[in-house]
């Protein structure tokens, strides 16, 4: 298999699916298992498969189109491996361009089917969703009044885009909210900006949203400004991987590499026990060897990571926050014509000491809820265990009582109203930022701020 890295996939658009870690391979990279495919029971139940074929064609009450009929096949039979392989037609094909590319008409939701439904995986920051106040576990019912359950992922994600302007009616039912509300949105041309800094009272804020072809240029380029910025005497850096829904592997590489100077960063492995690959950090740390924190919660999966997995077992930073999302899979795109293609999970990756996050994520160092959300105790959590036929994680930790513990932390033990009247809307980023700057062994200073974006 070829190892060269793809540099086009980042599904966090309005609508796109979980987003996911590709390679490239060349159209024959999957080879024929010969113990199954060539025996002559496969070729039986795909004598069965062609009956079944030519009878719904005949006889099905209406006229049937081939390509439908062949896609449905195709469709189930991947959805019955998990939850992120799938086929790409022309139209998904076409969806996944310009979602990579990073500018579309949209919304800015990543959403999953979920037995029927379309749930929101994450809003992405700075869209129309995310000001809207649409949250991960949301479900949307219909659009401008259009009922959403039984259809497809694709039709859901052709919907929600359109031209920018236009306004769009989205039916949210809220788990902990008695009934659905209509929430009206504006879509906008959604332009994804992976990496955004600022600088508060000394600490370098560096907040990644996606990880797409520029992600780890720009997040040296933030390095270097905040340096700058502070005349070199930068308390620390938070690393904010909140609500990332992943993209590129080579970029969670690069990412990773900016603050490491040695060591294994991530490894993957496929089903042979000998498909391993492992990818380790280049001499010399951008920061210098500066105190880091990195923010995780439930909406961090694949890409961000592989970052927060490898700082955490390099023992180069701190986690805190809420456990992560736990997609620990590799997906490949198979091209098979020129317009469409076959994604399929074939491989798991692992953090430096041995770790497979799926399923189960990164656990944070230090627990850190997010106080200033009044919905925070009771939305829900979604996360990978969540799909059907996910992956199984063998050495999964089950932290459902940890999580669910109703006892109080006397940390943790302000309100959103009392936070709010603090001037404090960001809870686990003031968290952190206190944390560095009795780090770094100087005060907390006033409310000063300065960013760039």
């Amino acid at each position: 298999m070829p190892k060269s890295l793809l540099r086009s996939l980042a599904l966090i658009a309005a609508g796109a699916a979980i987003p996911t870690v590709l390679l490239p391979v060349a159209t024959n990279a999957v080879a024929a298992d010969s113990g199954t495919t060539g025996s002559a029971d496969t070729y039986r139940q795909l004598d069965q498969f062609m009956n079944v074929f030519q009878k719904v064609r005949a006889d099905y009450v209406d006229k049937v189109d081939d390509k439908a009929l062949i896609k449905g096949a195709i469709n189930g039979m991947l959805e019955s491996l998990d939850p992120h392989s799938s086929y790409l037609d022309a139209r998904d094909f076409q969806q996944m361009k310009l979602t990579t590319e990073g500018n579309y008409g949209g919304l800015g939701l990543t959403v999953q089917m979920d037995d029927g439904a379309v749930k929101v995986v994450t809003p992405t920051e700075d869209t129309p969703a995310y000001r809207a106040g649409i949250k991960a576990g949301d479900y949307i019912t219909r659009i401008n009044g259009k009922l959403l359950y039984g259809g497809t992922l694709d039709d859901a994600v052709t919907d929600m885009r359109g031209a920018p302007g236009t306004k769009i009616t989205l039916t949210i039912v809220r788990p902990g909210r008695e009934k659905p509300f209509d929430v009206t949105l504006t879509r906008e041309n959604i332009v994804l900006k992976p990496v955004k800094w600022e600088v508060r009272n000394g600490v370098g804020i560096i907040n990644i949203n996606s990880f797409s072809k520029a992600t780890g240029a720009d997040t040296r380029a933030a390095i270097a400004a905040i340096q700058k910025q502070t005349g070199g005497r930068v308390a620390g850096y938070v690393i904010d991987l909140r609500s990332n829904p992943g993209g590129l592997l080579d970029q969670a590489i690069e990412v990773s590499d900016a603050f490491l100077d040695h060591g294994e960063i991530v490894s993957q492995r496929g089903r042979a026990k000998d498909d391993i690959e492992r990818y380790y950090a280049r001499p010399g740390d951008d920061t210098k060897g500066a105190p880091l924190i990195v923010l995780v919660d439930a909406g961090s999966a694949s890409a961000a990571e592989i970052v927060a997995g490898a700082l955490q077992d390099d023992r180069r930073a701190i986690v805190m926050g809420e456990r992560s999302f736990g997609k620990g899979s590799v997906q490949t795109l198979l091209p098979l014509t020129d317009d469409t293609a076959l994604r399929l999970t074939t491989a798991r990756y692992y953090t430096p000491s041995g770790r497979s996050v799926q399923e189960g994520g990164i656990q944070p160092d230090i627990r850190v809820p997010q106080l200033s959300d009044p919905d925070y105790k009771d939305r829900p959590r979604f996360r990978e265990d969540d799909l059907r036929r996910h992956l199984i994680n063998e050495a999964k930790v089950d932290d459902s009582v940890i999580e669910a513990d109703p006892k109080p932390d006397p940390r943790f033990a302000a309100s959103a109203d009392q936070l709010k009247k603090q001037g404090i809307t960001d809870y686990q980023l003031d968290y952190a930022i206190k944390t560095l700057t009795r780090i770094a062994g100087t005060p907390p200073a006033p409310a000063t701020r300065t960013a760039a974006r």
